[in-house]
């Protein structure tokens, strides 16, 4: 099969779709893979890395997509790319497309194959795509909301730790999945009393079992919600729904209960976001300030770190790759249900319930 890996046109997004040691997994294969000049350059990876895993170095991104039956992305297609895409080439990437109908429209007119990472779904329900990058998310979540809870950026000005003699500061975790024990667990390190809110008791306990002491476990409500909202110095929003738009748990009105310089950090805006106020920031300009509350969505946070995100990343997507590229997609769809729970729309169809239902569309079983 033809590969193509371009480079990522979003705004500061560092990562590249595959790293020069799985392009030798893959042309060892007999697979053809074409890289764009500089795609894995802000990754640290060179062109001659990947020449030297027996790739091809295209000079444009027209080029990439024109001669590719499928291309492997980081992010979503942004509107530059949309031309490019041709009927029937399979895209394996971040979609959530829950979070754009413009993006979901584009993708029915292309006729593309459309495999969403974030979606790739096991048997017991994880979503060993999207761990990984959820697990950096989390992390950096606290390094950003710590930051940005300084006073020259118009935060509180709390040291999450605390010194001696001065409480820490306190932290609110909504969600208790992969991002919100990322985040509690950083959070928790640098001393601060964190507290996780979650609907699922079963996990609730597990955390419970495993972080230590200044990490409290409640269940997720709207009174326990506005209640901790109002002594919280950061709040971390990591709800996820599969494939579905992230419920609101937090709203303008509940901005005006919070202190004044408090921090939300939103790691679900790809879909959607948790907080109403929410809405896609990069990183070249990451905040915003509603009601002396300081947000924090940057769409791409994993962006950030692109040599830590860009081989996490790989080490799960390529087993999926090698499978897509060995046996076309529809049979490697159909020995791998995993794989298969991966198909959002195919060839100008929505086969995924949730987007389906995000946007009032037509939904075709697959």
């Amino acid at each position: 099969m033809k590969i193509g890996v371009p480079i990522e046109i979003k705004n500061n997004e560092n990562r590249v779709g595959m790293t020069p040691s799985g392009v030798f997994e893959l042309t060892k294969r007999d697979h053809t893979v074409f890289v764009q000049k500089n795609a894995g350059f802000g990754s640290g990876f060179l062109d001659k890395d990947y020449i030297d895993a027996g790739a091809i170095i295209l000079d444009t991104i027209q080029d990439v997509y024109e001669v590719a039956e499928m291309i492997i992305k980081v992010k979503e297609p942004i509107e530059e790319e949309y031309s490019l895409i041709k009927p029937n080439q399979v895209v394996f990437t971040y979609f959530h497309f829950a979070s754009s109908e413009v993006l979901t429209k584009a993708m029915i007119n292309s006729n593309a194959i459309c495999i969403a990472y974030e979606t790739v779904e096991d048997i017991d329900g994880s979503l060993p795509l999207l761990v990984p990058m959820s697990e950096v998310a989390g992390r950096m979540s606290i390094q950003q909301g710590a930051k940005y809870l300084e006073k020259p950026v118009k935060g509180r000005g709390v040291l999450l730790g605390g010194v001696p003699g001065v409480p820490p500061g306190r932290v609110l975790v909504l969600g208790g999945g992969v991002v919100g024990v990322q985040a509690a667990k950083m959070a928790a390190g640098l001393g601060a009393i964190v507290t996780i809110l979650d609907i699922n008791m079963k996990q609730l306990r597990y955390i419970n079992d495993v972080m230590s002491k200044n990490v409290i476990t409640e269940f997720s409500n709207e009174y326990n919600i506005r209640k901790h909202i109002k002594e919280s110095d950061l709040v971390i929003g990591g709800v996820l729904l599969k494939g579905a738009k992230a419920p609101k748990l937090i709203t303008k009105e509940m901005l005006k209960e919070m202190r004044p310089g408090t921090v939300i950090v939103d790691v679900a805006v790809d879909q959607g976001g948790c907080f109403e106020t929410t809405k896609p920031t990069t990183h070249e300009d990451p905040t915003y300030i509603i009601d002396d509350i300081v947000h924090y969505s940057v769409a791409n946070m994993p962006g950030a770190v692109p040599y830590t995100s860009t081989v996490a990343l790989t080490n799960v997507t390529l087993p999926y790759v090698v499978k897509l590229a060995n046996e076309g997609w529809e049979k490697a769809c159909q020995n791998n249900k995993a794989l298969e729970k991966g198909l959002n729309i195919v060839k100008g169809e929505i086969v995924y319930k949730e987007i389906a239902e995000a946007f009032d569309l037509e939904f075709v079983t697959s």
